[in-house]
């Protein structure tokens, strides 16, 4: 009897335990059949997205995938068939995958304006960027440069290879260049000594507690960059994406890229 009764409660327990392990199964399951959204997104506005993102995710339960890429590298991704849902990048890259029908035309909403900087190592004394022929003056003296590779289709980095050319010292620079892929990976490179100066989005810069932004371009020779968010063809998640830039354009997005330097977009522009 005493054996039947210890064989018993044995094989209730193990029904409990088996019972306990379907459920825990069973909700780690709903938790990873979550919805979840893929958001491509330019490096200049990295971190202002993931920051709204981080609230939207909060709010909603739903799982973001954030692949950060330049302008450029972000067209050829989705070109080449990568999925994404949301596409966050400058408005002129925007306008290139709206007519290659890569995104949902009339689904695009302008984010912020980005400004190009110039970092230098945490500590070191700033350069005079208060004019074009200042700015021209301390790349002459710099040690190397580093910025985004114009083959990695990095908008910044494209624009200030064309600005050497303009400025009649593209020669005299090239032997100092350091190329990088991304913005972040220039402010890596200020950082860590390979480069004593590096120029890119100051979005993209500032992160990096291991460089300080010693200023931005000269107005005279600014390049004020529009990003904007639109939804691709290729998403399958359409109201989800719209929610996403809903947030992106809402009070949540606006703080989050105050926070990161970019300068947003007012309703009326929009």
């Amino acid at each position: 009897m005493l054996r039947l009764i210890r064989c018993t409660l044995t094989a209730a327990s193990l029904l409990i335990a088996a019972s306990a392990a379907f459920a825990q199964a069973a909700d780690g399951g709903a938790r990873d059949a979550r919805p979840a959204l893929t958001v491509f997104v330019g490096g200049a506005v990295t971190a202002a997205v993931k920051d709204a993102g981080a609230a939207y995710e909060r709010r909603t339960g739903t799982m973001v995938v954030y692949v950060s890429d330049t302008t450029g590298g972000l067209q050829k991704r989705l070109a080449a068939g990568e999925k994404a849902d949301v596409v966050v990048a400058t408005a002129p890259g925007l306008d290139a995958m709206e007519k290659e029908k890569l995104t949902v035309r009339g689904t695009r909403a302008n984010l912020a304006r980005a400004l190009i900087g110039v970092a230098v190592k945490a500590g070191a004394p700033s350069p005079d960027l208060s004019t074009p022929d200042a700015f021209k003056a301390a790349l002459l003296k710099a040690r190397s440069l580093s910025y985004v590779s114009p083959a990695a289709g990095g908008t910044s980095g494209t624009y200030i290879e064309g600005l050497l050319q303009k400025m009649g010292i593209a020669d005299a620079m090239k032997p100092k260049i350091v190329y990088r892929n991304q913005g972040s990976e220039v402010a890596a490179a200020v950082a860590n000594g390979d480069a004593e100066l590096g120029i890119s989005f100051s979005a993209e810069l500032t992160p990096n507690k291991g460089v300080k932004v010693a200023g931005a371009l000269p107005n005279a020779i600014q390049l004020p960059t529009l990003y904007a968010a639109a939804l691709t063809n290729a998403g399958s998640v359409k109201p989800t994406a719209r929610a996403f830039v809903g947030t992106l354009t809402g009070p949540d997005g606006r703080a989050a890229l105050v926070r990161a330097g970019l300068e947003p977009i007012d309703r009326s522009e929009r």
